[in-house]
């Protein structure tokens, strides 16, 4: 069993800050004090923060560049982004690469950037075969719809049936919803109504459709939402009614989309939709909300409130270690990038760290990675992986969210 303790170092909980304090592992969960094990002394140069949660990826097309409208227009609804992804040379190039290659992509995608926690918009049959040997956690525990109109990709056994199992499961139905303004997308929440699937297990992705009812409704039934900024703006030139979301008391996630619309990864998310935020309404988005948009809210979207998204005692040990460029904690998380990231642990178990923490990385693969000046031990065979992707396409391909050279 895992055993270790990270002291000096402000924590980050979740509901507080405890100014040089510690935290303390025990096999995969955090414990109330220090059970053996390790104890490693952190100088006061960092910060210790529950480990990020991605609300939504699809990892099957984690690749670039980017795909998108061309010249000055926009799309009216998905399926137009669809027809243009499948007729581009990027995805073409993308068909040089597996399946499984493009899961364990998106993982170090997700691991690169301080994320332990991730949902894949994709059906079980597409992604069982490879979330138990992802270096992340990949949640199983979700029903879902591809879309809530007739043009959707039919993915499950249908939103009704879905749903129901989301309902006798407790565990979230995932959809996009009102992806689009041709009025069949934005029928999405009556449809829901309709059908009697609106409630607190729903999680909507985008929601760029919405009216002010649309956002009333989603708030009374206690649904969640996915904001992904940066496709949205992307695609649409806009994005869902962020402020009117947050002001009516939606549970709100930050979420990636797939690298072919979205942020290069979570972190780069963020100070996107910081940075949205500001140029739509002219204030700021406090940098607390945004710690709670990628971590206590998307694990409340996910059901999984008492398992991660804090630093409580009996929760998963899921930690993220960063440099301490800024003297709060919440700022400094905001405006971090790969090159802070210091240590990542998922289920207690390490999986991406420097050197101060080697006596800590298990036994089993893995690789030595150059990031930011420092040689980081990275669980799996990243830089094998990356050599593959390059070999596959016939050149140097540059994925960006890889932050090391091969």
């Amino acid at each position: 069993m895992t055993h270790y303790t990270l002291t000096n170092a402000d924590i980050v909980t979740g509901a507080a800050v405890r100014k040089k304090g510690s935290v303390s592992v025990a096999g995969s969960v955090i414990a109330a004090k220090r059970n053996g094990g390790p104890a490693l002394d952190l100088g006061g140069s960092s910060f210790v923060y529950p480990a990020l949660i991605n609300v939504h990826d699809h990892m099957r097309g984690n690749y670039v560049p980017r795909v998108g409208p061309k010249g000055d227009r926009f799309y009216l609804n998905w399926s137009y982004w669809d027809a243009d992804l499948k007729s581009s040379p990027v995805y073409e190039e993308r068909a040089n690469l597996n399946v499984e290659t493009m899961y364990f992509l998106s993982a170090y995608k997700n691991l690169f950037s301080g994320v332990a926690t991730v949902n894949d918009h994709f059906p079980h049959e597409i992604n069982d075969p490879f979330i138990p040997r992802l270096p992340i956690r990949v949640i199983k525990e979700y029903t879902l719809a591809h879309e809530c109109s007739s043009y959707d990709l039919k993915w499950g056994k249908g939103i009704e049936i879905e749903h129901k199992m989301a309902q006798e499961k407790d565990w979230p139905f995932i959809t996009h919803l009102e992806e689009g303004f041709d009025p069949e997308s934005q029928d999405g929440i009556s449809i829901l109504e309709r059908l009697g699937c609106l409630d607190n297990r729903d999680l909507f992705i985008h929601c760029i459709g919405f009216s002010d009812e649309d956002v009333a409704k989603t708030a009374k039934a206690g649904a969640s939402v996915s904001w992904c900024p940066a496709s949205n703006m992307f695609m649409f030139n806009v994005t869902c009614k962020i402020r009117k979301l947050l002001k009516a008391g939606v549970n709100v996630a930050i979420g990636t989309d797939s690298t072919h619309t979205g942020s290069i990864n979570l972190m780069a998310e963020v100070k996107f939709a910081r940075e949205t935020y500001r140029r739509l309404y002219g204030e700021d988005l406090p940098a607390e909300t945004l710690f709670r948009m990628v971590t206590i809210n998307p694990a409340r979207a996910f059901r999984m409130q008492d398992r991660v998204g804090t630093l409580d005692e009996g929760k998963k040990a899921d930690i993220l270690v960063l440099r301490a460029r800024h003297d709060d904690p919440y700022e400094n998380l905001a405006r971090a990038d790969m090159d802070d990231v210091e240590f990542l642990s998922v289920d207690g178990e390490p999986v991406y760290a420097d050197e101060r923490f080697a006596e800590l990385m298990p036994e089993g693969p893995h690789e030595t990675v150059t990031v930011g000046g420092r040689a980081m031990s990275v669980k799996g065979t990243p830089l094998s992986l990356y050599r593959a992707v390059r070999e596959a396409v016939g050149f140097k391909k540059k994925l960006g969210y890889l932050p090391f050279e091969c």
